[in-house]
C-alpha cells in the first residue's frame, strides 16, 4: 500500500504585467517550483504584457511536499532575468479544495526574507540542574539550503536566541549543506514561556547578511532528560501585509489540482479490473454493457479523466482495441446522420484521442516533425484571407517597391501547397512506420462504419470516420500548438502561428475529404484546391493500406517489437570528462546522443551511429540533480550506478534548460524505480582534490548530505503504465457516481420483476451491475482498513481564485 500524490497544473495566460525592458514591454515566461525546487518552465511570450501560454503539465509527487509556487519572470539576453510576481499555494490549501483552484490570482512581490528552502537538524535536550534545568541546543547540520552568492552557494552560519541571549556558530564557507555540529547551553527557568528561535544566515564581508530560514521551538513541550532530535524545515518570516501592491504586478490564470491517492495492493483491485474486462470481451454480446453504464454516469467535466484511466487500464491488459471497439459500436448504434459521427465529445471519441496520445505519439513526431521544423526555420508570410493580406517592400539596393496583394497570395498559396505536400507524401509512405496496435484499431473502426453504413452512397463515410481521429484530433491540434505536443520547445511567433493555422485547416479539408461544406466555410482557401483534391486521392490510398492488416499480421509486428527494448527517452547530451590528474587535470563535456531504453542508458556519437552502453537500468541507484557551483551551470544531473563489480560510479551529464533536465530524470527514475538498492541520500556536489564541494566531508563514500527525489517526476505520454494507481483511479470515479448506478440497478430490478428485462440468471443486466456494486464495497472496505482510512468524497464545488 502506497499513497500517491499528483499535481495537475495547467498555466494559462497573464494580464497587465509591469513593463520590465525599455520598450515598454516585457518578455515573460513561468517557473513552477515545488518546494523552492524549479520542476517546469513555460515557453517565453515575446514582447507582450499579456501572455498566453496554455501549457499543461501533470507532476507526481512525495505526498510530503508542503508548497508550490508560480514565479513568473522576464527574461533578458545580456543581463539576469527579471523577477515579475509570483503566486503561492500551500499543499493544506490545495488538499482542502480537491477540486481544485481555476480562476485569476493577482501577482504579489518577491521579498528575499519569505524565499527560504532546507532543512536543518537539531538536537534538544532539557537537562536537571541543582538551582535550575538548562536547555542544550545542538545544533548538527543542514541541507539544501537557498544560495544567496554568485558562486551558487552560501556561507552559512546559525544564531540561537532565547531569553534576550543570542550565541552563534562558526561560518562555513560556500557550502549549502554545512556541518557544524556545535552545542549551545542555556538556563531555564521554572514555567517560563519563551520560545527558542534558530535562525540561519549568509554571511557577507560587505552587505547585510542573508536570512536563510528560522526554526521557532516551544520549550514547553520539551519534557527533562528526554532529547528529542530530527530535521526541521527552515520557515520565513512573518509574511507582511501587502494589500497595497494587489493588482499592481498583474495577475495570472491558473488552474491547479491535487490528487492524493492511497494505492492498495494489486489483489484488492483484481475483481474490479477482472470484471471490467469480462465486459470488454463479451462486446455488444455481453448482457451487462458496463462500460455503456460507466458512459451515462460520467459527467463532461471529467469524461476525459475517465476515457484516460479507461484506455491505460485496458491497454495494460492487452484490450484497448476491443474496448474502442466496443465504444465504436455503442456510439455507432445510436447515431443515424453520418455527419455527426465521432464528432462529439463521446467518451469513445475522448478515449480514441487519449489512445493516439499514448500509441501514437512517437509515429506523429515521424511524420509531422520535419514538416513542422521546416515551418519555424523558414518563417515566411503567408496569408490567404485577402482582408488579412500585409502589402510589404520587396527588392533590393534601393529598388524596393511594394509588393502587391495577389503577388502575396500567390506566394502565400505556393509556400502552403508545398508544405501541405510534403506531409502528405510523408503521411503515405509511413504505413509500415504506423505501429500495429493503431493500425488494427483503424481497421476495427473501418470495418464497424462500413457495416452500420454500406452502399455508394456513403463510400466515403468509413474514410472520413478514420480521419476524424487521425487528422483533426491528432494531427491538426499538433501543427496548430506543436510544444504542447513536444515537437518544439518554445511556442510559434504571430507570423509562424499564422503558417502553422493555415496548415492546419488544409489538412482538415483533406481529412473532411474535400466536401463541399468544408469549401464553403472558408472561399479564400480555394488557391490549395487542386492540392486538397490531389491530398484527398492520396489520403485515402493511405487509409485503405493503414487498415489493411491482418490479426497475424498484427501479432507478428508486436512480437516483432516485444523483442527490441522500447525506447523511453533519446536526445543529445553532455557528458562530463575529466583528463588528467593531479593539479593538471582538467574537465570538459563533451556532446553525445543518448538512448534510454528499458534495458539501458546508452550513447553514440550521432542519432544513426553504433550505440555503446553506458549505464545497465539495474544497476541506477540515483539520478539526481546536481548544484549549480559544482560545474557553473543548474542544468546538470548525476546518475549514480554500479559498474559490473559493483563499485560506485557517477555519470555527470548536463542539459540545455531546466525542462530537458526535469524529462530526463524523470525518465530514468521511472524506469529504475523498482530497482533494488535505491539510495535514500546522495551528495549534489562533486568530489574534488579530498572533499565533496557541498558538504565539505573527506569520505567519498559516506553517506550523503542530501535526500534523494526518486518520487519527483514529470507525466509524460510514454510513461510506463501503473495497473494498481489506474484501477484505483477508476474506483475513485465509480465511488462518486455510486448513487446513480444504485438508481440504475432499482430500475433494473423494477424491470426484471415486471418482467421487461431477461431475469435469468447470467442474462440479466443487473447481474454485472451488481457485481460491480459489491466489487466498489469490497474496495471501501479495503481502504477503510488501512491506516489511511477511507478516500474522502470529492465536493461538487470549484474553488475559484478571482480577482
Amino acid at each position: 500500500m502506497a499513497k500517491r500524490s499528483s499535481l495537475y497544473i495547467r498555466i494559462v495566460e497573464g494580464k497587465n504585467l509591469p513593463a520590465k525592458d525599455i520598450t515598454g514591454s516585457s518578455d515573460p515566461y513561468c517557473i513552477v517550483k515545488v518546494d523552492n525546487e524549479p520542476i517546469i518552465r513555460t515557453a517565453t511570450v515575446w514582447k507582450t504584457l499579456c501572455p498566453f501560454w496554455g501549457e499543461e503539465y501533470q507532476v507526481h509527487l512525495p505526498p510530503t511536499f508542503h508548497t508550490v509556487a508560480f514565479y513568473v519572470m522576464d527574461e533578458d539576453a545580456l543581463s539576469r532575468d527579471d523577477v515579475i510576481g509570483k503566486v503561492c499555494l500551500p499543499r493544506d490549501t490545495l488538499a482542502s479544495h480537491p477540486k481544485g483552484f481555476s480562476g485569476w490570482t493577482h501577482l504579489t512581490e518577491v521579498d528575499p526574507d519569505e524565499e527560504v528552502q532546507g532543512e536543518i537538524h537539531l538536537r534538544l535536550e532539557v537537562q536537571p540542574g541543582t538551582r535550575a534545568c538548562r536547555l542544550r541546543c545542538s545544533v548538527l547540520e543542514a541541507r539544501d539550503l537557498a544560495p544567496k552568492d554568485r558562486n551558487g552557494a552560501s556561507d552559512p552560519f546559525v544564531r540561537v536566541r532565547y531569553k534576550g541571549r543570542t550565541q552563534e556558530t562558526s561560518i562555513v564557507k560556500k557550502s549549502c549543506y554545512p556541518r557544524w555540529n556545535e552545542t549551545f547551553e542555556f538556563e531555564l527557568e521554572e514555567g517560563a514561556t519563551e520560545v527558542l528561535c534558530v535562525e540561519t544566515w549568509d554571511w557577507d564581508l560587505v552587505s547585510r547578511n542573508d536570512f536563510l530560514g528560522k526554526v521557532v521551538i516551544d520549550i514547553q513541550r520539551l519534557q527533562v532528560a528526554q532529547p528529542e532530535e530530527g530535521w526541521f524545515r527552515l520557515q520565513p518570516y512573518q509574511t507582511k501585509s501587502r494589500q497595497h501592491d494587489e493588482g499592481n504586478l498583474g495577475s495570472l490564470q491558473l488552474e491547479v489540482r491535487l490528487r492524493d491517492e492511497m494505492v492498495l495492493p494489486s489483489s484488492c483491485y483484481q475483481p474490479l479490473v477482472q470484471l471490467l474486462c469480462h465486459e470488454v470481451k463479451l462486446g455488444m454480446q455481453g448482457p451487462g454493457q458496463l462500460i455503456s453504464l460507466i458512459e451515462e454516469t460520467t459527467s463532461t467535466e471529467c469524461r476525459q479523466d475517465v476515457a484516460t484511466n479507461l484506455l491505460k487500464l485496458f491497454l495494460g491488459q492487452g484490450l484497448a482495441k476491443d474496448f474502442l471497439d466496443l465504444l465504436f459500436q455503442l456510439e455507432l448504434s445510436r447515431t443515424s446522420e453520418t455527419n455527426t459521427l465521432f464528432r462529439s465529445n463521446s467518451l469513445a471519441s475522448k478515449s480514441m484521442e487519449s489512445f493516439l496520445k499514448v500509441a501514437g505519439m512517437q509515429y506523429l513526431h515521424g511524420v509531422l516533425g520535419p514538416i513542422v521544423n521546416k515551418v519555424f526555420e523558414e518563417k515566411k508570410y503567408v496569408e490567404l484571407d485577402p482582408s488579412k493580406v500585409e502589402v510589404k517592400d520587396v527588392g533590393c539596393s534601393g529598388l524596393h517597391r511594394p509588393q502587391t496583394e495577389a503577388e502575396v497570395l500567390e506566394q502565400s498559396a505556393q509556400t502552403l501547397r508545398a508544405h501541405l505536400g510534403a506531409l502528405l507524401s510523408a503521411l503515405s509512405r509511413s504505413v509500415r512506420a504506423c505501429p500495429a496496435v493503431v493500425r488494427a484499431t483503424f481497421r476495427q473502426l473501418f470495418r464497424r462504419v462500413r457495416e452500420r453504413f454500406p452502399g455508394a452512397q456513403h463510400e466515403n463515410v468509413p474514410f472520413i470516420a478514420v480521419t476524424s481521429f487521425l487528422c483533426l484530433r491528432f494531427f491538426s491540434p499538433a501543427i496548430m500548438s506543436p510544444k504542447l505536443f513536444h515537437l518544439r520547445e518554445r511556442h510559434a511567433d504571430a507570423r509562424t502561428s499564422r503558417t502553422l493555422l493555415l496548415l492546419a485547416k488544409a489538412v482538415q479539408n483533406v481529412g473532411n475529404m474535400d466536401t463541399p461544406a468544408s469549401r464553403a466555410k472558408e472561399a479564400w482557401m480555394e488557391p490549395l484546391q487542386p492540392t486538397v483534391r490531389q491530398g484527398v486521392a492520396q489520403l485515402k490510398d493511405f487509409i485503405t493500406k493503414l487498415v489493411d492488416i491482418e490479426e497475424k499480421d498484427e501479432l507478428d509486428l508486436q512480437r516483432t517489437l516485444s523483442l527490441q527494448a522500447p525506447p523511453v527517452k533519446e536526445g543529445p547530451l553532455f557528458i562530463h570528462r575529466t583528463k588528467g590528474k593531479g593539479p593538471l587535470m582538467s574537465s570538459s563535456f563533451k556532446k553525445l546522443y543518448f538512448f534510454l531504453t528499458t534495458e539501458a542508458l546508452s550513447f553514440a556519437k550521432t542519432p544513426s551511429s553504433k550505440k555503446s552502453a553506458l549505464i545497465k537500468l539495474a544497476n541506477i541507484r540515483a539520478a539526481e540533480k546536481v548544484e549549480e557551483k559544482s560545474f557553473g551551470s543548474s542544468h546538470v544531473m548525476q546518475v549514480i550506478y554500479t559498474d559490473d563489480v559493483g563499485r560506485p560510479q557517477t555519470a555527470y551529464l548536463q542539459c540545455k534548460c531546466v525542462n530537458e533536465l526535469n524529462q530526463w530524470l524523470s525518465a530514468l527514475r521511472k524506469v529504475s524505480i523498482n530497482n533494488t538498492g535505491l539510495l535514500g541520500s546522495y551528495h549534489p556536489g562533486v568530489f574534488r582534490g579530498d572533499k565533496w564541494s557541498c558538504c565539505h566531508q573527506k569520505e567519498k563514500t559516506g553517506q550523503g548530505c542530501d535526500k534523494t527525489r526518486s518520487r519527483v517526476t514529470l507525466q509524460e505520454w510514454n510513461d510506463p503504465l501503473d495497473h494498481d494507481l489506474e484501477a484505483q483511479l477508476i474506483y475513485r470515479h465509480l465511488l462518486g457516481v455510486e448513487a446513480m448506478l444504485w438508481e440504475r440497478h432499482r430500475e433494473l430490478s423494477r424491470g426484471a420483476e415486471a418482467g421487461t428485462v431477461p431475469t435469468s440468471p447470467g442474462e440479466a443486466p443487473k447481474d454485472s451491475l451488481a457485481q460491480l456494486l459489491r466489487v466498489l464495497q469490497d474496495l471501501r472496505e479495503a481502504h477503510s482498513s488501512s491506516p489511511a482510512g477511507s478516500p474522502p468524497s470529492e465536493p461538487n464545488c470549484l474553488l475559484e481564485l478571482q480577482t
